[in-house]
């Protein structure tokens, strides 16, 4: 696997995977376009999302095993829809095409499809007529996903039906010479009940992709690459080749610290820039951890100008920036006391890469919000970036962190984003508003903890809105703060559910925030799933 380097997803794989027979997903706007990916990874296959776009030439590169369309929101008939290269058809590569990625195959090969009268959203399900390949092991009956206005008329020739529904006569459809092949539903979601078996059918029995895709092989890979261009920028230099680290206290960048100080060992120096955006306690909690590891680190006190720098902001896309920005400074500042030091450790996760949407190539992404260690980076920086696990969602940042030996206790925290509580503060930021959130938020935690939930949910937070409303304590008028409580369920942060809290949890939380945390009144549970919200608010 790379260590991260890059940031322009289009470029060829570096030493670190070139042995990994990966397969390619072509994004074409679908919704699920990375749940596709992740589902491959999976298997233990690697996987990587690339615009529809990409040309021939830099996926054949990859020298992949198979090449996945995804679905997308467009009609293949229509001007301008996205088609990929053309040259994909002709490059003998076993491939499959997922809803719209069926329909861009049938016509490039020579079918048909049209406008589809019964149009299918929704469980719907599937009859399979032919139970090889694709559906190798399945049952004939199958539970799947729809989500289609279009079909297809004509196969193309060479093209045979392999599965079938009331209204859609080619549900799935195989050309087993040329190893191509096509289904109208969605095998990357759960509501397709054997989906995931499918999929396997595809990549490892047709497709041949070869099973290496583990925490082991990731561990020994990263660090061979990791310690190969440090030392190679070393002896170019005359350096020394330390590399600093920006350590939040989170799961992300605690596997990359650890990572890399297994391939560089004592040369690596992490800073904990404590911006005052910090979780209760947690500062002191990260210190204690680290030392236990034996890693260095240096934590410096910057909360007065961080506060300074976000002084009358309240745009969220201008916090991410300013906290994004202001960290390099200090990062840069520290450096200059320790030395030449040309290498900066993030944390930055796939996921993180995908939403942030910061490469010209990606066309089919939409930007969702600038993540303050992706877009958030000043354009001036000194530093080379090392980010081992950009390309890891976050389920197997966690598999890699216990393959590593950090204790659960680290590995399975909840995440927290960069920027801290301050993007979970609506409007300006300011010390006293920082005091009330953190304590709030631990009392969130707390009681989360104590029915036992806290593995149960991805994320479950605080948010202190610009809210006030008038109350009663003490037999006396108030008019206090409205503070949010949001938990949530995901698997990988690209989507998510509103968690179904006990309601005497929930009454317990709002309790205590009430009477614990000055100047609250008021406190309100977020059931907004993602999409159409967000996990966090800003």
């Amino acid at each position: 696997m790379r260590d991260g380097q890059v940031a322009d997803r289009t470029k060829p794989p570096g030493e670190a995977i070139a042995d990994v027979a990966s397969v390619v997903v072509l994004d074409f706007g679908s919704q699920y376009s990375q749940l596709i990916a992740r589902r491959v990874r999976e298997l233990n296959v690697y996987s990587e999302l690339l615009p529809f776009d990409t040309p021939w030439s830099v996926i054949a590169a990859r020298k992949p095993a198979a090449v996945i369309l995804s679905g997308g929101p467009a009609s293949v008939y229509e001007d301008g829809s996205p088609h990929p290269d053309p040259a994909l058809w002709s490059g003998g590569i076993p491939i499959l095409g997922i809803c719209y990625g069926l329909h861009l195959m049938a016509e490039a090969l020579g079918g048909e499809v049209v406008s589809f009268e019964r149009k299918e959203f929704g469980p719907a399900v599937v009859s399979v007529t032919d139970q090889e390949g694709l559906f190798a092991g399945i049952e004939p009956e199958q539970s799947v996903w729809m989500s289609h206005g279009d079909s297809i008329e004509r196969l193309p020739d060479g093209f045979r039906p392999t599965a079938r529904t009331d209204s859609t006569p080619y549900a799935a459809v195989a050309h087993t010479e040329r190893k191509m092949y096509g289904i109208q539903f969605h095998p990357e979601v759960v509501h397709t009940k054997r989906g995931r078996d499918i999929l396997r059918n595809f990549v490892v029995d047709i497709a041949g992709a070869r099973q290496t895709w583990t925490p082991a092989n990731f561990i020994a890979s990263n660090v061979e690459a990791i310690r190969r261009r440090v030392d190679d920028h070393s002896r170019a230099t005359g350096t020394d080749g330390k590399v600093l680290c920006a350590l939040s206290g989170g799961v992300d960048s605690a596997v990359a610290a650890t990572l890399v100080h297994r391939a560089v060992g004592d040369r690596l120096i992490c800073v904990h820039v404590d911006n005052g955006m910090m979780r209760k306690n947690e500062t002191e909690l990260l210190q204690v951890a680290f030392d236990q590891l034996g890693v260095r680190v240096i934590v410096v006190n910057a909360r007065e100008r961080f506060l300074r720098k976000l002084a009358g902001i309240t745009d969220p896309e201008q916090k991410r920036h300013a906290i994004g920005n202001e960290f390099i400074r200090v990062f840069e500042e520290e450096a200059a006391k320790l030395g030449e030091i040309a290498f900066l450790t993030q944390g930055t996760l796939y996921p993180d890469v995908i939403e942030s949407a910061t490469s010209d190539k990606e066309k089919s992404a939409s930007k969702i919000k600038t993540h303050h260690n992706v877009g958030g980076l000043p354009d001036d920086m000194t530093f080379q970036l090392i980010e081992p696990l950009r390309y890891l969602f976050k389920d197997e940042v966690r598999a890699v962190g216990t393959e590593l030996g950090l204790p659960d206790s680290m590995v399975q925290r909840q995440p927290f984003p960069g920027p801290g509580l301050a993007i979970r503060i609506i409007g300006e930021i300011t010390a006293d508003r920082l005091d009330t959130l953190r304590e709030a938020d631990w009392i969130v935690l707390d009681e989360i903890k104590a029915a036992g939930l806290y593995h149960e949910v991805w994320q479950s937070f605080a948010i202190l809105t610009p809210i006030r409303s008038v109350g009663v304590m003490g037999d006396g008028r108030t008019y206090g703060n409205l503070v949010a409580i949001r938990a949530v369920t995901s698997e990988d942060a690209m989507t998510a559910d509103w968690a179904k809290l006990p309601y005497e949890v929930l009454g317990k939380i709002s309790a205590r925030i009430v009477n614990e945390v000055p100047g609250v009144n008021r406190v309100v549970y977020d059931i907004s799933s993602k999409p159409p919200a967000t996990i966090e608010w800003e």
